[in-house]
């Protein structure tokens, strides 16, 4: 479950988005690749990191970096303003700048 924050009063409000634990149980149906890229990276950044539901972006990490998921022609326009953002980038091989290939993800499990 994505939260808005894992503390206070706040951890035990409705959840933002509700992922499945794994995301090869997506391919069963036709899942959006969206939603298979957003549960991919949850799925491996939430063993040791907190992440939760940022007010600009898809995901915050650690309270300190945004995350915005996308295919390789995702844009920064939703988090330019903001500090310590990246994009996790499907369908590239090698980052740049902020742009991080969403497989690199993988190595954090």
């Amino acid at each position: 479950m994505l939260m808005k924050s894992t503390r206070g009063l706040k951890s035990i409000e409705k959840p933002e988005k509700i992922y499945l634990d794994n995301p090869n149980l997506l391919f069963t149906s036709k899942a959006d690749t969206g939603t298979i890229r957003e549960t991919f990276f949850i799925n491996q950044l939430s063993k040791d990191h907190e992440v939760v539901a940022p007010k600009s972006g898809d995901f915050l990490v650690d309270e300190k970096y945004t995350f915005e998921i996308g295919g390789k022609n995702k844009s920064f326009h939703q988090i330019k303003d903001i500090p310590n953002s990246f994009v996790a980038s499907d369908d590239i091989e090698r980052g740049f700048s902020n742009r991080i290939p969403l497989w690199l993800f993988g190595f954090l499990y």
